[in-house]
């Protein structure tokens, strides 16, 4: 899913849902990080006061959630280095259409 750029600095939490990309989403479970606190997506878990180390299976969940996310990153990063990406980034809704066309093309490759 990519969402539609929003002016100015936003938190990840309002972006989230300014960005449209919570509309596009619905009920699909999506996994984001500790910024998108209250909005329902899966994030990792944290210590609760007074509690001095996560349960196990928290701790398990954070392993799993954390490989997911290393991998979400390291694809970001890449495309960042792209020169398309690089070219496009300060020019309006650039990278947001560079960013639909990668989309649909991986889509398109995983039909085959």
């Amino acid at each position: 899913m990519v969402g539609r750029p929003l002016p100015g600095n936003r938190h990840d939490s309002r972006g989230w849902e300014g960005s449209g990309a919570k509309a596009a989403v619905g009920a699909t479970m999506t996994i984001a990080d500790g910024g998108y606190q209250g909005t329902g997506l899966v994030i990792p878990h944290r210590r609760a006061a007074g509690e001095s180390e996560l349960p196990a299976w928290k701790k398990q969940h954070n392993r799993s959630h954390k490989r997911v996310r290393a991998r979400v990153e390291r694809t970001f990063a890449r495309m960042k280095s792209w020169k398309i990406l690089r070219d496009c980034r300060l020019k309006g809704d650039g990278v947001h259409h560079a960013m639909l066309g990668i989309a649909r093309l991986h889509n398109l490759a995983l039909d085959e």
